[in-house]
């Protein structure tokens, strides 16, 4: 896949206006590859993919040191926007995979609110934040979730960390744990692996990755195409 796919919103729901823009949330199992996913979608579609990102422009429109972003990301810590969030590297911010949960929900407001504004008006790709549940009351979002059996994503997490096996298995039990209890936090009771939640569920490990991406711009262009 070489040719940038180009898609067109025809309709959103509730006989909304024509939109011109759509978004692909991506949510995924730890070492399931939802991340390279997210990139290679990115490049396929010509459009940007944001995951801590969001983080450091929360904090910037905040106020709020964007330290404590790190800190709460993805745990119970309780036009303008797509330009300033291209100008951030994608490792802007890094997963904190290991720290305790607490409650802010007010930063998470505040990401729920770049998303919400962003979907308005900008095609964008966003990997985790609940996404699927911030824009479900929009009519031109994806849902993707991105599974992979266990061994599979130890072998990953090993080969990207170089980290033993056990230590890896650590890492895979424990961020899917807090990734599924900040789901369940934010989304009043959501089941983060639920597939009712998403448009695509997809074995990253059974189809291949490049597969995946094919499938995801087939739906886009299923979905949002002329």
């Amino acid at each position: 896949m070489t040719k940038k796919t180009k898609v067109r919103v025809k309709k959103c729901e509730r006989g909304e206006k024509m939109r011109t823009n759509y978004v692909i949330t991506i949510a995924r199992n730890f070492g399931a590859g939802g991340k390279t996913i997210g990139l290679a979608l990115s490049k396929e579609l010509g459009i940007p993919c944001y995951e801590r990102q969001i983080l450091a422009m929360a904090s910037e429109k905040s106020g709020i040191d964007e330290k404590l972003f790190v800190d709460m990301d993805e745990r119970l810590n309780g036009g303008f926007l797509a330009k300033k969030l291209a100008s951030m590297p994608f490792s802007t911010v890094l997963e904190a995979r290991e720290k305790d949960f607490t409650s802010d929900n007010n930063l998470f407001n505040i990401q729920a609110d770049i998303l919400q504004t962003m979907a308005r008006s900008e095609s964008f790709i966003v990997i985790g934040k609940c996404a699927d549940f911030v824009l479900r009351p929009y009519g031109n979002v994806i849902n993707v979730f991105i599974e992979a059996p266990q061994n599979a994503c130890i072998h990953t997490i090993m080969e990207r960390t170089n980290v033993s096996e056990q230590r890896a298995l650590q890492m895979y039990k424990k961020t899917n744990k807090y990734r599924s209890e900040y789901y369940n936090h934010y989304t009043y009771g959501g089941e983060w692996r639920d597939p009712m939640n998403y448009d695509l569920v997809l074995n990253s490990y059974k189809v291949g990755i490049d597969n995946c991406v094919k499938l995801i711009v087939d739906y886009v262009n299923y979905r949002f195409g002329d």
